[in-house]
């Protein structure tokens, strides 16, 4: 049960960081964009530079960095965006893969449970003969680690699920973002 217990701590843990890490990163400014699209028009790129470094999110820092190459072609400035993104998306994931592990584990875990449930058992009726009381004890173990190794299995399964679902709208929000700066460069002058 120890194992057990060790994996699911773990799993509270990541779970509660990166929903928290997940949270703080899709608070964007509605009106973001917008007012880049304007200081961009305006002339004013500093304004601009100003603007996503104090909005401080990944959109933000992706756009800042867009901002940072203006007056380079613009395929560059689209790969320089697109790894800035891709470096946003990686911070977003980091440390998921322990529930997906944890997943796989805690079942497995549970099962060896059942094993050592079942040698109890075993040494139990050796020991003691066959009574309900030599038995029960390794039934008992036998079925509480497996079940508790199943619902800390289905736990982590449905958090790493939740969470990279979390994930995926924050990388939508990245290449909305992302369009909608390189649509503005592309746009003709008035």
């Amino acid at each position: 049960m120890f194992p057990l217990l060790l994996c699911s701590i773990l799993l509270v843990y990541v779970f509660v960081e990166r929903l928290q890490v997940i949270r703080k990163a899709s608070e964007v400014d509605s009106n973001f964009m917008q007012r880049i699209r304007e200081q961009i028009i305006g002339g004013d790129l500093q304004a601009a530079k100003n603007t996503a470094k104090v909005a401080n999110s990944p959109v933000a820092r992706m756009i800042e960095k867009g901002l940072s190459r203006i007056g380079k072609p613009i395929d560059h400035i689209e790969k320089t965006m697109e790894n800035a993104g891709k470096l946003e998306v990686y911070q977003l994931e980091k440390n998921l893969s322990i529930l997906s592990t944890i997943a796989g584990i805690a079942p497995m875990v549970g099962f060896l449970g059942t094993i050592a449930g079942m040698i109890i058992l075993f040494f139990n009726i050796q020991h003691e003969g066959f009574s309900l009381e030599a038995i029960a004890g390794g039934i008992y173990t036998k079925m509480v680690t497996s079940a508790v190794g199943l619902i800390i299995g289905l736990l982590s399964y449905v958090a790493y699920n939740y969470l990279n679902a979390q994930i995926n709208k924050n990388v939508n929000k990245l290449e909305t973002a992302s369009f909608e700066f390189l649509d503005i460069l592309q746009e003709p002058t008035r």
